[in-house]
């Protein structure tokens, strides 16, 4: 017969309930960690706990977070009441065979609890796959829906821009024909100026009345060369800003394209990264599904 610990021999009754709950406590973990199969069977159901709780809207209405509490307490029931077994039996004669029973009997309603557990989580994951296609394919139709309207927008900003290109040269080209036009207005004007002031000195006007001419004539010409200069400081000016425009709409052109191949880049991702971690999946439940027959064998 096997002796039993310390803190089974205290007495029932008085302040010492608590410190036999205490030791049924304690012994159920010493237990749950010598048998090895079943240490971190907390931890696995909090993680699955945190999972439930991330799931989706659907997953919730379909009771998964409450059929996960359910199992969580009856995991925390079939230790607790092992831990009170276990304690029970060091009261008793055969103490390794009622330790056995025990055992037995924890290891049994955990092995409904796991079975019931992976059909859960089998069902959380079909749903959770089954949302993902929905979104998918929603995401796709979308795209779908809206590639003739970005095809349409696409080909009219090339045809803008295009047509603002052909206005550019044609600009440029109605500009270069008619500088020699304008240079043959500046000298027939320069001439005219000279003969006016030839006439002026034939008609004997007077030195004052010359330098007064002059002045005027001096003041025209700064006056049209101001106007010449602003005239040309505009048409630079709108050059510029026409090229800036055409810098402007390549960058968004380009833009553009490496959002396009972005998007497609991060969905190519998303499907790989979805079909491997579908793949680990199916390799857990296996790995699971192999463990249980092998509990089921043992026992």
């Amino acid at each position: 017969m096997v002796s039993a610990p310390s803190t089974a021999s205290v007495p029932y009754g008085g302040s010492t309930g608590s410190a036999a709950v205490a030791g049924s406590t304690a012994s159920g973990a010493t237990l749950r960690t010598d048998d090895g199969q079943l240490s971190g069977q907390a931890g696995a159901s909090d993680a699955k706990a945190a999972n439930a709780e991330g799931a989706t809207g659907e997953a919730s209405s379909n009771g998964f977070d409450a059929r996960q509490a359910a199992l969580n307490h009856r995991t925390e029931e079939n230790n607790y009441n092992y831990g009170v077994d276990e304690h029970n039996c060091y009261s008793k004669f055969l103490v390794n065979y009622c330790l056995d029973k025990a055992r037995d009997r924890m290891r049994a309603v955990q092995a409904g609890i796991r079975k019931e557990q992976l059909a859960l989580d089998e069902e959380q994951r079909t749903a959770r796959a089954q949302q993902r296609d929905q979104q998918a394919a929603l995401q796709r139709a979308q795209d779908e829906a809206n590639a003739p309207q970005r095809a349409a927008q696409d080909a009219s900003n090339q045809q803008q821009y295009e047509d603002k290109q052909h206005q550019h040269q044609l600009d440029q080209a109605q500009r270069a024909a008619e500088a020699p036009q304008r240079a043959a207005n500046e000298q027939s004007y320069q001439q005219k100026e000279q003969q006016h002031a030839l006439d002026q000195a034939q008609r004997g006007v007077s030195p004052s009345q010359a330098a007064a001419n002059q002045q005027a004539y001096d003041q025209k010409q700064a006056n049209f060369q101001t106007q010449l200069e602003q005239a040309r400081e505009q048409g630079a000016q709108k050059a510029q800003e026409r090229v800036e425009k055409q810098q402007s709409f390549q960058r968004k052109q380009e833009t553009a394209a490496q959002h396009e191949q972005d998007v497609a880049t991060r969905q190519k991702q998303a499907a790989d990264k979805a079909q491997q971690k579908q793949q680990q999946q199916l390799q857990q439940q296996q790995q699971l599904e192999q463990q249980q027959k092998q509990q089921q064998q043992e026992q």
